[in-house]
């Protein structure tokens, strides 16, 4: 992810409208909201898809949930970054690359707790489907020594 390339917000309409109040406002479109934008490349089309979610933090790593609001599928962007691991996050005014992965299931229950605990609706969420909603875990990509 170069910087240079187009980069194709989320089809819904609520969030590519929030995806462009973020931007403008440099990350405080919702005060109070640990919101964040998440790039990932498309799987099927290669393109660069930008979604924004909310997201816990444990240390440095940024936790997310693959919700999907409740749906009996996983969302576009887990999907996207299980098959291409290489993110770019938007952290209020900071843009930087990370890795994301799914949480092992030895971590899961502790961050999954997490993520409750701050958006109890993850709860409702869990209930409304048979899937187990993955928990992502993203790290700031290491620079590479020169």
């Amino acid at each position: 992810m170069d910087g240079r390339e187009e980069i194709t917000d989320s089809p819904d309409a609520w969030v590519a409208r929030h995806i462009r109040r973020y931007v403008e406002t440099s990350g405080r479109a919702r005060p109070g909201m640990n919101d964040l934008l998440l790039t990932t490349r498309g799987r099927k089309s290669g393109k660069l898809r930008r979604t924004a979610l909310l997201h816990v933090r444990d240390g440095d790593r940024y936790v997310l949930v693959a919700s999907n609001r409740g749906a009996d599928r996983h969302p576009a962007w887990y999907l996207n970054l299980t098959a291409n691991p290489d993110v770019t996050l938007q952290v209020g005014p900071k843009t930087f690359p990370a890795t994301a992965r799914t949480a092992t299931p030895d971590e899961r229950p502790r961050l999954w707790a997490l993520v409750v605990a701050a958006m109890p609706s993850y709860q409702d969420y869990q209930e409304a489907t048979d899937r187990e909603i993955p928990v992502v875990v993203v790290d700031r990509a290491r620079r590479e020594q020169p």
